[in-house]
């Protein structure tokens, strides 16, 4: 392999299973097959989903546009989309590859790669991801030690955002409502001289209203008093009727006073109907005038409304700008807050970087250990060569005897073998020997005892009874 980059290589199964399991895969149900004889689209989609999932930046967006001055120099940029793309991406994973040390990566080995090249591509890449995962577990213990560091930082940063949204609001409906209170305002200082106008003008008709009712309670007393007298004059003249004399001359007389008084009393009935006319029309004059105070007092109250309407609109603005001075003051402290969690993540960078500093001193010091190790260890086993050169000549003394020793088991038990098969022999010659002479043998003991029934008391019988039974004890 020309490269100076040292990896284990990776057989097909397990470059597939890593590739599914890192999410690289073009296809989910890849193959170790589909690995060993690969098709010349595999290693671009793997590497185009490796830059994209694990080197490109989040919002990367390279989607092969060109610029004006480029697609000056073609003469159908629309033909070479596919070649700037291949190209692109040769340019990209040739440049990450250079960067782990995976040296001499052609556009031949991305357009049509051989079995070989692409299992050594895929073996460093996933080697890099092995070696990265393995990295990112020793850094996990660091990003602990700052739970949802990131996720507060987030919130912290929309809140913040949806607190500037709702002051842009409030300022924008401030300043789309600012016509509208300038306009208020010009209408409420219209209308509160329309109010002075109208207080000058009901203080006024209030003057003349009670001049009027002066007037018509003196008309009612009047009118009173004139049906006082008409009542006392009718009285005073039943009782001059009662008092009628006889005499012509007295009634004449009576007569034309009653006359000259009727006369008295039609003039001042005249005079008291034309001051009840007077009367009803100041008195119309004053209904009129009442009418007109009712209708300019219900301006008024309208007037009035007007105005508290303005001034709860007035308080409405004053609020809002409490609001707005109370919600700058929140954003001010969540300002405040960010620079604390900014001072705080500062002091974990710092605290990050000590530990590492940490790690790496620790790790040099145990290659040191290593070092060490590694030159007793080749000490003790220079020590050990010439023990290990009298074992081996031990163990090739004691094989060569253990060799002996079986080949002198194997004569033994053959020997052994021989012995047994002469001892068969022998045992069956005896077997067959018994067998023949056992029915003579019954023979002589049938005699033996016919002979002892004759005469027990001859030795001779006894004798060979007693050599029969020998025999047969034999």
């Amino acid at each position: 392999m020309a490269s100076g980059f040292g990896f284990p290589m990776l057989s097909a199964a397990e470059i597939a299973e890593s590739v599914v399991q890192f999410g690289i895969a073009p296809v989910a149900n890849l193959r170790p097959e589909d690995i060993a004889k690969p098709q010349p689209d595999l290693l671009p989609a793997i590497l185009a989903r490796f830059l994209a999932s694990f080197v490109d930046a989040p919002g990367d967006d390279d989607d092969g546009q060109l610029g004006f001055s480029d697609l000056a120099g073609l003469d159908n940029p629309e033909h070479h989309l596919e070649a700037i793309r291949v190209l692109r991406l040769h340019n990209k994973s040739r440049a990450f590859l250079d960067s782990i040390q995976f040296k001499d990566f052609t556009l031949a080995d991305l357009l049509r790669p051989t079995p070989r090249r692409v299992l050594e591509v895929l073996s460093a890449l996933i080697n890099f991801l092995f070696y990265r995962e393995e990295k990112l577990n020793l850094l996990q213990p660091i990003v602990n030690d700052v739970p949802d560091y990131h996720q507060r930082t987030v919130d912290l940063k929309s809140r913040i955002a949806e607190l500037q949204k709702e002051i842009a609001d409030h300022e924008l409906a401030e300043q789309m409502e600012e016509p509208m209170a300038q306009q208020l305002e010009a209408d409420l200082n219209a209308l509160q001289q329309k109010v002075q106008v109208y207080n000058k003008q009901q203080l006024a008709l209030r003057a003349k209203s009670s001049a009027i009712t002066d007037k018509k309670e003196e008309i009612h007393r009047k009118i009173t008093q004139a049906d006082f007298e008409l009542t006392k004059h009718a009285q005073e003249n039943s009782k001059l009727r009662s008092k009628l004399v006889k005499s012509p001359e007295k009634v004449q007389r009576a007569l034309e006073e009653k006359k000259s008084v009727r006369a008295k009393l039609k003039e001042s009935e005249k005079t008291a109907t034309q001051n009840v006319q007077e009367k009803t029309a100041t008195l119309e004059l004053l209904n009129k005038a009442h009418e007109k105070l009712a209708k300019q007092h219900t301006k008024i109250q309208d007037v009035q409304e007007q105005l508290a309407a303005a001034k709860t609109v007035e308080k409405e603005v004053k609020s809002r700008k409490a609001k707005l001075n109370d919600e700058s003051l929140t954003v001010r402290s969540f300002d405040a807050q960010i620079i604390e969690w900014q001072g705080k993540v500062h002091e974990m960078e710092e605290r990050l970087k000590k530990k590492v500093k940490e790690r790496n001193q620790i790790i040099a010091d145990e290659n040191q250990k290593l070092g060490a190790l590694k030159s007793e260890i080749e000490c003790k086993l220079q020590c050990l060569e010439p023990r290990e050169k009298k074992v081996e000549a031990m163990i090739a003394k004691a094989s060569k005897l253990c060799s002996e020793a079986a080949s002198v088991r194997t004569a033994a038990t053959s020997e052994q073998q021989k012995i047994r098969a002469k001892f068969d022999n022998i045992l069956k010659a005896f077997n067959t020997y018994m067998d023949n002479i056992n029915p003579f043998l019954e023979r002589l003991e049938e005699v033996g005892r016919q002979l002892a029934e004759e005469d027990s008391s001859a030795p001779k019988a006894s004798a060979t009874s007693k050599k029969s039974r020998a025999r047969k004890r034999t």
